[in-house]
């Protein structure tokens, strides 16, 4: 009689990681209200890519006065945008930093018909992000020619026309976002820059 076989089970082999995913802030009501103005959006995004600062220092980057920057930064710290900064500095300038490495937005927000407010600041935060958008790319393409070669040919810009349901695009959405993140933390070479992406997806009217 064969004898049973009592070794014990082997576990299943674990499945890889996913792409690192950064700290995002989901928007609600309230906090998009917070943050839909023009100024915030762009001291955030200042915070985010350039890390902590002063008022100050955002003011002279920005183009605005102390006193703005300053009353703007209180905001975004009411809203839990921004934080103290700890251990920047020496003087008796309040540093600040992001709280969030992004921001995740709620399209139904747009579509609250019992709340105009909450909608009216969805529509400006958005197209408040179309215009920094905008601005980024001709800001490269004015300085480009004062980008090694190397650089100039490691950028893209590109368009496509695709026919695909609500559902395929959200999974592509998905997949590009990501295929992005998982290159959050790559080994940092000399020759690295900061490098931003754009990605924009949206259905129109009429056949390709």
């Amino acid at each position: 009689m064969p004898e049973k076989n009592t070794a014990a089970p082997q576990p299943e082999p674990k499945q890889p990681a996913g792409p690192q995913q950064p700290a995002v802030r989901t928007l609600d009501a309230r906090s998009l209200r917070g943050l839909a103005h023009p100024l915030r959006i762009r001291m955030l995004a200042a915070l985010r890519h350039e890390g902590p600062a002063t008022a100050s220092r955002l003011a002279e980057q920005l183009g605005e006065s102390s006193g703005a920057t300053s009353y703007h930064l209180r905001q975004l710290a009411a809203h839990g945008f921004v934080e103290d900064a700890p251990g920047h500095g020496k003087g008796r300038e309040r540093w600040w930093r992001a709280v969030h490495q992004g921001t995740a937005f709620d399209e139904t927000l747009m579509y609250d018909e019992s709340d105009p407010e909450t909608r009216g600041a969805a529509d400006a935060f958005l197209h408040e992000i179309a215009t920094i958008h905008t601005q980024e790319l001709n800001t490269w393409l004015g300085d480009s020619h004062n980008w090694p070669r190397e650089w100039r040919s490691s950028t893209d810009m590109s368009d496509f026309t695709l026919r695909l349901t609500p559902a395929q695009a959200t999974e592509l959405i998905h997949k590009v976002h990501d295929l992005v993140n998982g290159y959050r933390d790559l080994p940092q070479a000399e020759d690295t820059e900061t490098v931003r992406f754009h990605t924009h997806a949206f259905p129109r009217r009429g056949h390709a």
